[in-house]
């Protein structure tokens, strides 16, 4: 905690993404359990996923170059900001159904929370980049680490420990109350991002948007470690979100959970992401990055094998647990090592372009999960057709540890 201590700008970025992220757990259970109000179709409740996802495939990388050219913590406020806007339009979608679930097509519904959804992964795609892209600028550059670790485990532990337990308690009272706290976490995290000082940047030559992101791809393509990492990144997060997406329906109809449960099982994750960000600098330090990495890859196949063979939600908490704690250690290494690496005058585009092919497959994956399910249930039955995403996740994971192993070297 001494960086927390003994700088302020780092503490204020800390703060604010406590806060921020508070939001984003609440809304991570609220936004999926509200289009499980309005339909119990998988693939109805999969396009909502797909589409507050599909902002990392669309705009990351012309992101990427908004992040390099202007002034990074604006960024960040005004997405906060744009946010919270959004947000109070969700709550007024949930005053304008007349009950739930709706009477008639429900697709209205979807396609508006859908929208929001959308709108509200853009404005996260400009947020996540800043706030990525200023941190060598908050912190030297041999604390990237540990300043690293501290953000991913508050991360964890607002946005997986605390936000899903709270959302689940707030929703069972009522169904607009998260989307109020939600407002009210980005309207603080874009007060809190106001207050850092940052160094002023030169201001880099204005182009043409193209030749921008030709330059950051070509940085990126010589890089060959970086760019294995992002093309594992997209298949991890195409296989994680595939299964994640059904986890909500898993929760209510295989596991037997209410909101509040399920947010209570989403904490056992949050836990291993906790022990990652406070254990994961040293064990790094003691191991190396390339085994810190590899190890991480071998525990990422265990959730999914466990989640596609349990009823019981205790187990199941315990495979989120490891989950997280994997994702975690991956996090810690793969983030570094690229802020260490990538000149800051490119480092807006070139994570663009990494978080283009490791975030863009998470909408794949949405659709992907609800497709299997939508189409293995006639035929497997509705349980089994849960299970099924699970078990192409386990098997992916497995193919992706061996090309770990084979390929990835740091």
């Amino acid at each position: 905690m001494a960086l927390l201590a003994k700088n302020r700008s780092f503490r204020l970025l800390f703060s604010a993404t406590a806060v921020s992220n508070l939001g984003d757990g609440v809304s991570a259970l609220a936004f999926p359990w509200l289009a499980t109000l309005i339909t119990r179709d998988p693939a109805l409740v999969a396009l909502v996923a797909f589409a507050t996802t599909l902002p990392w495939l669309l705009f990351s990388v012309p992101v990427g170059v908004l992040v390099d050219r202007y002034d990074r913590r604006l960024l960040m406020v005004r997405a906060d900001l744009f946010r919270l806007v959004l947000t109070c339009g969700v709550i007024s979608l949930i005053f304008s159904v007349p009950a739930f679930p709706p009477d008639g097509d429900p697709l209205v519904y979807i396609l508006a929370l859908s929208a929001l959804g959308m709108l509200l992964g853009t404005a996260e795609v400009v947020r996540d980049n800043a706030a990525q892209t200023v941190l060598p600028s908050v912190v030297a550059k041999s604390e990237l680490e540990t300043a690293n670790g501290q953000l991913w485990s508050v991360e964890q532990v607002m946005g997986s420990f605390v936000g899903p337990p709270l959302a689940g308690l707030l929703i069972a009272l009522a169904v607009p109350a998260p989307f109020a706290l939600d407002a009210v976490t980005f309207g603080v995290a874009a007060l809190l991002v106001w207050c850092i000082a940052i160094p002023q940047r030169p201001d880099p030559p204005r182009r043409k948007i193209w030749p921008e992101m030709v330059e950051g791809w070509q940085w990126m393509r010589g890089s060959t470690t970086i760019f294995r990492l992002a093309i594992m990144l997209g298949f991890i997060n195409g296989i994680s979100v595939m299964a994640m997406t059904i986890l909500i329906l898993f929760s209510q109809e295989v596991l037997g959970l209410s909101a509040a449960q399920h947010g209570i099982m989403m904490a056992f994750g949050a836990a291993g992401g906790v022990l990652g960000g406070v254990l994961g600098p040293r064990i790094i330090a003691r191991i190396g990055g390339q085994r810190a990495v590899i190890i991480a890859l071998v525990l990422i196949c265990l959730p999914f094998v466990i989640l596609s063979l349990t009823a019981s939600p205790l187990v199941a908490a315990g495979a989120l647990f490891i989950e997280v704690f994997s994702a975690l250690m991956w996090n810690i290494v793969t983030v570094s090592y690229r802020q260490r690496r990538i000149p800051d005058a490119l480092l807006g585009r070139v994570n663009a372009l990494y978080r283009f092919f490791g975030w863009g497959m998470m909408p794949v994956g949405a659709l992907l999960g609800g497709w299997i399910v939508t189409l293995a249930e006639p035929s497997l039955g509705r349980e089994l057709a849960l299970r099924l995403p699970f078990m192409f996740a386990s098997a992916g994971a497995v193919l992706l540890l061996i090309y770990g192993v084979r390929k990835l070297r740091l």
